[in-house]
């Protein structure tokens, strides 16, 4: 199993627009932060775990073609603005329609955002993404991944994935967006070989954790490695990494592991 990191930052992107700190001038890429998303491969299929706005810019830079499914976390427009992108993955596919798994909740705003979603092509040589919606209440899977969803608090319906490979025996955790994560689905996480898990700044925040909260959580679940996204421009990777104990990092734009 493979992740590669489409974006790790927060919901107006680093650089900020119109911000002349530090993080948004330097000239280091991996202060450059895309909305938070990640694509992984497993058993042959790839799949996208949300869609934010520079989903497409992402996807080209990194050769990004082959896509079976789509995986949302919540509906929040930095996670599914690029959504109607999945069309051309339609496309690729000859036309095939696409699983995409959510919370119910979340099917239901995405109807809400996109109308024009649908199973069928479009009429009038009009194309629009062709997408199934399917419930994220019990674990499903794609290609050798079993996706376990779990509920997190965010103040708006958000899921958090326990990804695990039956070839490779890889477990990945990823909650990108959190203020609590339940007793129920730390446990679920526990000893994991990769976290990925918010980390906004280090002032609290009333949605997302803060470093304490961050790595509090991380010492529970006790992951092999910590890789904390959905980062704003407080700090500089290279300031994140002085600040982290051992095992946990920034992840940034790019970083691809392997499981």
């Amino acid at each position: 199993m493979v992740l590669r990191f489409l974006g790790t930052g927060t919901s107006v992107g680093v650089p900020q627009i119109g911000c002349g700190c530090r993080t948004c001038v330097s000239k280091d890429p991996r202060d450059k932060r895309r909305r938070s998303g990640a694509y992984v491969v497993a058993g042959g299929k790839g799949f996208l775990i949300d869609t934010p706005p520079e989903m497409r810019l992402a996807c080209l830079e990194y050769g990004i073609s082959k896509v079976d499914a789509i995986v949302l976390t919540h509906a929040h427009m930095d996670h599914v603005a690029a959504f109607d992108d999945v069309r051309r993955f339609n496309t690729i596919n000859g036309g095939a329609v696409l699983p995409c798994h959510a919370l119910p909740e979340t099917i239901a705003q995405m109807h809400a955002i996109f109308p024009y979603i649908s199973k069928a092509a479009g009429d009038r040589g009009l194309y629009r993404p062709q997408v199934e919606f399917v419930g994220a209440t019990e674990p499903f899977l794609i290609g050798s991944a079993k996706l376990s969803p779990f509920r997190v608090e965010h103040g708006f319906p958000c899921a958090g994935y326990l990804i695990e490979d039956s070839e490779t025996g890889g477990r990945l955790g990823y909650a990108s967006d959190c203020h609590d994560i339940p007793d129920a689905a730390l446990d679920m996480l526990k000893g994991v070989d990769v976290m990925v898990l918010d980390c906004l700044r280090k002032r609290e925040h009333a949605t997302h954790l803060s470093m304490e909260r961050a790595l509090a959580y991380a010492a529970r679940i006790g992951a092999g490695r910590t890789l904390f996204t959905h980062m704003c421009h407080d700090f500089t990777h290279e300031e994140w990494l002085a600040m982290l104990p051992q095992g946990v990092e920034p992840a940034y734009d790019g970083l691809e592991i392997t499981l």
